[in-house]
């Protein structure tokens, strides 16, 4: 149940956490003094070490864990009584959840977007207006098993030759341990996407998402589908390695080359033999694989306004959650690089610093709400093609996928 309403003033709120030239709110009228914020079950842990006194200006913080994808689809159903003020979730969500009004329009400083990568603040952006505040970036790069690989490929073929001969030789299992599983997993693959010329939706003329331009099956990625039907021969490329299967073989010793993100921190610094963690080297001559690059953020939900809190909640968000201290603590905590400019550069660990270097060039996930036709077709189309023997080939797999996109985008 929440508290008793009171008034929170702009004075009570710089006071409490000495923020006064931070926060610049004004007067909350009949006012909770609860926040209710959902956070990533995986990671309460770490906001609690961004909280640890439970409070912020004046407010008191309530963290409710949650299974990262309920955040999104429960913020739908829930009742207004156990309903969140502020979600973290990631920026594709944003064109979903703003176009049912699950989340709000953020009144943002000057100050805040200036301070922030552009593109990480741009994956919370639709229909031109802001609606959430980066606060980590992440992506994926490969991680290679020193040991087993003396000197890194320059290029995709030679590092087809060098897994292919391990694997012959019987030394490991799973020559390149990229996941996809039953359902397929179209943000892991997305480096070899790219990387054969593929893309998800074009750009207009102001940078914008053009739902209209699907490159799923575009002309220069279809001239290159023929290497995924030799991956799939060679056995370089198995859709039947999922999520497990290749962190398992990986950290094992038994797959040269994984896949994966920051979010493995642990178990990539737990490594019994050598590393390292680059990006994936060029496949196709004038064509550089880059991963998808994600945000995670802080949004402000429509039940903020009805519970008394949005003047404390869009602050929260957009300075407090903005700010390099905030950040640099979150990212110390929870292993991820800030979106914050000052605390990225901040950043000492050299695994997580690959990362970000593995990140350049990289394409933000598209934020609409076109984006959920794609996942299942994209990933789909590499499990079709991929699948070993009886795979269909993959000019029929993709043409499939993009007329999928397209149908359902009408």
């Amino acid at each position: 149940m929440r508290r008793t309403l009171r008034t929170v003033g702009l004075g009570t709120i710089a006071a409490t956490l000495g923020f006064g030239a931070l926060l610049s709110v004004s007067p909350a009228h009949a006012a909770s003094n609860t926040i209710t914020i959902w956070v990533d079950q995986k990671r309460i842990a770490n906001y609690r070490e961004v909280f640890p006194n439970g409070t912020y200006a004046g407010y008191d913080i309530n963290l409710v864990p949650k299974d990262f994808g309920k955040i999104r689809d429960d913020l739908s159903t829930v009742s207004a009584d156990s309903a969140p003020d502020v979600i973290t979730g990631a920026h594709d969500w944003t064109g979903a959840l703003a176009a049912n009004g699950s989340i709000v329009k953020l009144n943002v400083p000057a100050a805040t977007i200036k301070a922030l990568f552009p593109y990480a603040l741009n994956g919370f952006k639709y229909a031109g207006a802001i609606y959430g505040i980066p606060t980590q970036i992440e992506n994926v790069a490969m991680i290679t098993n020193a040991n087993l690989i003396k000197t890194q490929p320059k290029t995709f073929t030679e590092l087809a030759t060098q897994a292919l001969a391990l694997k012959k030789a019987g030394k490991v299992t799973v020559p390149f341990a990229v996941p996809q599983g039953a359902n397929g997993d179209a943000y892991h693959m997305y480096p070899l996407f790219s990387g054969l010329g593929g893309y998800v939706f074009g750009t207009t003329p102001t940078g914008s998402v053009n739902v209209r331009n699907v490159g799923l099956d575009n002309p220069t990625f279809a001239k290159n589908q023929g290497i995924i039907d030799a991956w799939n021969k060679t056995g370089l490329i198995n859709s039947k390695v999922d999520y497990g299967i290749a962190k398992t073989a990986f950290t094992t010793g038994k797959s040269p080359f994984w896949i994966t993100g920051p979010w493995e921190l642990d178990a990539i610094k737990a490594l019994p033999f050598k590393y390292r963690v680059t990006t994936v080297p060029q496949i196709v001559a004038g064509l550089t694989p880059v991963p998808f690059l994600g945000a995670q953020g802080g949004m402000v939900t429509k039940f903020a306004a009805q519970h008394g809190v949005q003047t404390g909640a869009n602050a929260l968000v957009t300075q407090l959650m903005a700010s390099p201290s905030y950040q640099a603590k979150l990212a110390a905590a929870d292993g991820r690089t800030p979106a914050n400019i000052i605390a990225a550069k901040a950043v000492t660990d050299p695994v997580l610093r690959a990362f970000s270097a593995a990140s350049g060039g990289g394409v933000p996930m598209p934020n609409v709400p076109q984006m959920a036709s794609v996942w299942g077709a994209l990933g789909g189309a590499w499990v079709n093609s991929t699948k070993g023997a009886g795979a269909m080939p993959a000019q029929k797999a993709f043409a499939q996928a993009q007329a999928t996109v397209k149908k359902a985008i009408g």
